[in-house]
């Protein structure tokens, strides 16, 4: 057994052995059982508590999340998109991790995002141009879900999206801004559905407060209510989205039998300690949930717990870790089993990449009085004895979007769900009422690079890399303390990164937590989040040898942590989430 397969066994084996928090006791004596959502849009998240208050289950409650989500947030998420769904059930001790990534179809190819020159793509060239589009995951993933842990049917559970699509909803602030930045920056504007939707007969994006109706969407919730989860893989809806693809692309670049061969995967999730909690969060093809250890990992190797957030050295040594455990990400992770230019496993660099060893070796790079500027990636399978090394560096433009959402039910059952289109408003294309995923787009444009193949490089039925990173964590006895994740491209690592050391080190509320400025270096530099981070620590971080550029940096983190006076709410301010609770006797 690996050493991750034996951390996770130890995670489950004490959480069958731990106790919940005492319930409250209700004016009857009998006690009082809490649920509780935290998602990016109020109208999710009444959505997510009205599922629950009805008695069902926390896989429910995200399909109602979901639903809703794609329809008043779809320039983040939505049906035909991707997701991965940590699910943990107190009564069984499990913890699973559910991969619902859109997968390529057949056609795809090592060069398909190369100029004739064998020069990368445009970005927008490639976004827009329908063959970015994956066979989107997120249905046949909850269907799967919902199979194994679900409690109401599929029409009560899509019913508050169904009356939000066919009564309207309306336009909020942030979706505003963004059709209104897509329209003009992106290409928006050109897509003739996805005009006629966003924008009005002069061509302008609706107003904050528009009642949007969506009545193609209508039509989809129907089909998934009458026909089941199925039609989106061998029915109209396929059919209307395959047909939007082809129709942009000028070719049959996505079939049927694509949407035939999607499968869903149930993996196990990579778990690790850190302090006296333990963190699980997603195996590949993500990277999120590896990153975000190895951050953390190497974290304990140096004096980072006696660092106080005010202060630049506490930045600086998080902004260190993370240049390592971003080197070695950019080289060794991606959809590792369905790679034909390794040998080696997923499994293998999940165990070579957390190996006690090769982090306390790693670790050593770190130095308290400078900052390394440059990194380079380790050689973490010399540890487990394996010697392939000629690998590429992943060249993926990773754009930011994406949404999380985090559910706790009465019973203690939990979701933590990263779910995404990948860039804003996807491909720009819609069928069915949805916005379709640019998710291929997260492979490396070049397959090759100085020589060397990348991992992330396009083919057909492989799962694009991706760098979302739901977590559940636990204490020592194996209760659930806190679950969470965020939106935000490969700075996603960062942002659950930053919110995983101010709980834990600095033991904040999980809000406070949030609210921390943050600071990431996704592609090498120091992004900094213009306004939050005072002049002390940025001056001490220049003083360091950080080389600092300001930028908005918009994470989305949703989470709740379970203490002994109740379920606490946390969501970031800089997005339109909230935070509910319910109680059931």
């Amino acid at each position: 057994m690996s050493r991750i397969s034996m951390i996770t066994c130890l995670v489950l084996f004490a959480a069958a052995c731990g106790k919940q928090p005492a319930p409250e006791i209700a004016s009857d004596g009998e006690p009082e059982k809490t649920y509780a959502v935290a998602a990016a849009h109020p109208l999710a998240t009444q959505a997510g508590l009205d599922i629950l208050a009805q008695g069902g289950s926390a896989v429910d409650a995200a399909i109602a999340v979901q639903a809703v989500l794609g329809l008043v947030e779809p320039q983040s998420s939505g049906f035909a998109g991707g997701a991965f769904m940590l699910y943990h059930d107190p009564v069984t001790s499990g913890v699973v991790a559910y991969d619902g990534r859109e997968i390529a179809p057949a056609s795809a190819s090592k060069d398909m995002f190369l100029n004739d020159d064998g020069t990368a793509m445009p970005f927008y060239d490639a976004v827009t141009g329908g063959r970015s589009v994956g066979v989107p995951g997120v249905v046949a993933m909850l269907a799967m879900a919902h199979e194994e842990h679900g409690r109401l049917p599929m029409e009560t559970l899509v019913a508050p999206a169904l009356s939000h699509a066919r009564d309207g909803f309306q336009v909020t602030p942030r979706l505003h801004n963004s059709i209104t930045r897509m329209a003009t920056q992106g290409r928006l504007a050109q897509k003739k559905r996805a005009a006629a939707y966003f924008l009005n007969d002069d061509g302008e994006p609706w107003p904050v407060g528009h009642v949007l109706r969506n009545p193609a969407y209508v039509t989809t919730l129907e089909y998934l209510v009458e026909k089941g989860p199925a039609v989106f893989y061998a029915g109209p809806v396929a059919e209307e989205i395959a047909l939007a693809v082809n129709a942009e692309a000028g070719a049959a670049t996505m079939t049927l039998d694509d949407f035939l061969n999607y499968q869903p995967i149930k993996r196990e999730p990579v778990c690790a300690p850190y302090r006296t909690k333990t963190i699980c969060s997603m195996p590949p093809p993500s990277s999120g949930g590896v990153t975000v250890l190895q951050i953390l990992m190497l974290l304990e190797q140096t004096d980072f717990a006696s660092k106080v957030p005010a202060s630049a050295q506490a930045w600086h040594l998080l902004l260190e870790a993370s240049r390592l455990a971003y080197a070695d990400r950019n080289i060794f992770l991606g959809d590792i089993d369905a790679s034909k230019e390794t040998s080696f496993t997923a499994e293998d660099v999940i165990s070579s990449l957390l190996n006690p060893a090769y982090i306390k070796d790693r670790a050593t790079l770190i130095k308290e009085d400078r900052s390394s500027i440059e990194v380079t990636a380790g050689d973490p399978l010399s540890y487990i004895g394996e010697t392939e090394k000629n690998l590429g560096k992943d060249a993926s433009p990773e754009p930011p979007s994406t949404s999380h959402f985090s559910i706790i039910d009465a019973d203690g059952r939990v979701v933590s769900m990263t779910t995404s289109v990948e860039f804003p408003f996807g491909s720009h294309l819609m069928a069915g009422g949805m916005i379709l995923n640019n998710q291929l787009t997260d492979f490396s444009f070049l397959p090759v690079r100085d020589g060397k193949p990348v991992v992330n490089a396009p083919a057909p039925g492989k799962r694009p890399r991706s760098s979302m990173s739901p977590a559940i964590i636990f204490n020592e006895d194996g209760t659930v303390y806190a679950a969470l994740g965020s939106p935000g491209g490969p700075a996603i690592i960062g942002y659950v990164a930053k919110t995983l050391v101010a709980l834990i080190d600095w033991e904040m509320s999980l809000q406070d937590a949030i609210d921390q400025p943050n600071v990431v270096v996704p592609r090498g530099g120091v992004l900094v989040e213009d306004a939050r981070l005072d002049e002390i620590r940025l001056e001490g971080l220049k003083a360091l040898g950080h080389e600092i550029r300001k930028t908005d940096l918009t994470s989305g983190v949703h989470g709740f942590v379970v203490t002994p006076e109740g379920i606490e709410g946390g969501v970031d301010k800089r997005r339109e989430g909230t935070f509910g609770t319910g109680t059931v006797e």
